[in-house]
C-alpha cells in the first residue's frame, strides 16, 4: 500500500484510466467483430463506418496508437471489399 498522498492519487488516477481504456478497447473489439460477422455487404459497409468512427475516436484519445487504428481500419476495409467482390461474382 502506498504511503504518500501523491502515490495514493496516482493509484486512483491509474484505476480510473484503466477502466476507461478497457471500456474503449472493448467497444472497438465489438465494432470490429460486428463488421466481420455482417451477413450482407450493405450491413458490412454500415458496420465499417461505425467501426472506423470508434477506432478514430480511441486513437485520438491515445487509448490505442494511431498506426494500430489505421492498420485495423485498413484490414476491415479490405475485408469488406473482398466481400463486395465475392457477391458481385456470385
Amino acid at each position: 500500500m502506498a504511503h504518500h498522498k501523491s502515490a495514493l492519487k496516482r493509484m486512483r488516477q491509474s484505476r480510473k484510466r484503466r477502466l476507461y481504456n478497457r471500456l474503449n478497447k472493448k467497444t472497438a473489439k465489438y465494432a470490429i467483430r460486428a463488421v466481420r460477422e455482417a451477413k450482407t455487404v450493405e450491413e458490412a459497409v454500415e458496420k465499417l463506418r461505425i467501426a472506423t468512427k470508434v477506432l478514430d475516436r480511441i486513437s485520438a484519445k491515445n487509448v490505442i496508437h494511431k498506426n494500430t487504428a489505421a492498420n485495423r481500419k485498413s484490414s476491415l476495409a479490405r475485408f469488406v471489399n473482398k466481400l463486395k467482390f465475392q457477391q458481385a461474382t456470385v
